[in-house]
């Protein structure tokens, strides 16, 4: 079958989502596109190395706009309806092969994943991005590894609470740390997103207190060509930041490694705080209260009691310097506990009586359960100190 005839042949049918892909040349311009049903108009997202281009174009002239893309530039396309899946592809010397994979006969779980993988996710099938061959969540071949598709939503759910803030910014460029970075397998990723899907210029810095680790992901960095983002040995706890910082990141920081990442970004005033907390010890041996006793009496509601009321405190103490502070579920439980994610936005201006009211709460709390958070002590000393109270 020729190549115009497959794709005139495919869009006779109620094409919902397709994928031309694999160019012909490492120096191609776009490295893949994603066309979309929109209702009146398909919609061809094209990706760059650097940035993403759309165009709308009528559905009767889809199939002929197709095959000016793909004729001699792409040996892939993938085409889905809602109950076939068309695969057309193209041999170095021209060759086309063309099949059709029927999926009504699906089993529920599997149509399930197969209508989520239809969703518009920002790293999506296709893609070429290192981390995530290196995690395992893609193949080389850009597809999502089965086992891994829990984590394949759940990365795209963390860049998309990013990219709902990103946009509203309206930067050219972003400075950024990223404390208790680990592995760093997020921070490659965040990185990849502000730079080749955004076009953003970033200058971005890792920091952990594991010297292996960080000599790990510092080659990784290298080999992915990502020139602006390094990593750095060192302590949260009073790190010196060699550039004003726009964009703070803590994931998984333990314990009060948070708030002094908070606590760091706050007198940054960094633009924008993502902070998914850890192992919220402090409180809970703190926890003494005669008038709700019947939360510390069972360890478990205990723990978990002490645990929100960290991030309840932290949220407030946000509100109060300054921040637009959303506390959001970042993971289903089914997959861990550790599922709130702090996200902080930096207000042009708060009102004293919102300050006043979300300081009030916290010490109301502190004063029943005998609490001292840190970075209530650290923050409230410094306002304080300054003549703030």
């Amino acid at each position: 079958m020729e190549l115009k005839e497959a794709i005139k042949s495919i869009f006779d049918n109620d094409i919902i989502r397709a994928i031309i892909s694999n160019p012909t040349s490492k120096d191609s311009e776009y490295k893949k596109m994603i066309i979309e049903d929109k209702d009146s108009v398909y919609q061809v997202a094209m990706y760059t190395d650097k940035q993403v281009f759309h165009d709308n174009v009528n559905k009767d002239e889809i199939a002929a706009r197709c095959m000016e893309l793909i004729e001699g530039n792409y040996k892939q396309f993938n085409a889905f309806s809602k109950d076939s899946e068309y695969i057309v592809l193209i041999s170095k010397k021209g060759k086309v092969s063309y099949k059709v994979n029927k999926t009504s006969a699906i089993s529920p779980v599997k149509a399930t994943k197969e209508h989520n993988r239809k969703k518009n996710y920002i790293f999506s099938e296709g893609m070429n991005i290192p981390p995530l061959v290196d995690m395992g969540v893609f193949t080389k071949e850009g597809k999502v590894v089965n086992s891994m598709y829990d984590k394949f939503k759940q990365i795209n759910r963390f860049i998309e609470i990013i990219d709902d803030e990103i946009g509203k910014l309206k930067a050219n460029s972003l400075n950024i740390i990223d404390f208790g970075c680990g592995k760093s397998y997020l921070t490659f990723l965040v990185y990849y997103y502000l730079t080749e899907i955004m076009g953003i210029n970033v200058n971005m810095i890792g920091l952990d207190l594991k010297a292996d680790v960080i000599d790990k992901c510092n080659r990784s960095a290298k080999a992915y060509k990502y020139d602006g983002l390094r990593f750095e040995l060192g302590d949260i706890n009073g790190y010196k930041a060699p550039f004003d910082v726009d964009m703070v990141l803590t994931l998984h920081a333990c314990d009060t490694a948070t708030d002094y990442a908070l606590y760091n970004a706050i007198n940054w005033n960094a633009k924008l705080i993502f902070s998914v907390p850890c192992c919220q010890h402090e409180l809970n041996s703190q926890l003494e209260t005669d008038s709700f006793a019947i939360l510390s009496r069972y360890g478990l509601i205990k723990e978990r009691f002490a645990a929100l009321a960290t991030d309840a405190i932290r949220g407030n103490l946000l509100e109060y310097m300054g921040y637009k502070t959303n506390l959001m579920e970042f993971i289903d439980m089914s997959h861990t506990p550790k599922n709130i994610l702090i996200r902080a936005i930096k207000r042009g201006t708060t009102k004293k009586s919102h300050k006043d009211a979300a300081i009030n709460e916290v010490e109301a709390l502190i004063s029943e359960f005998n609490f001292s958070p840190t970075l209530y002590r650290l923050l409230i000393e410094d306002d304080r100190s300054e003549g703030n109270a």
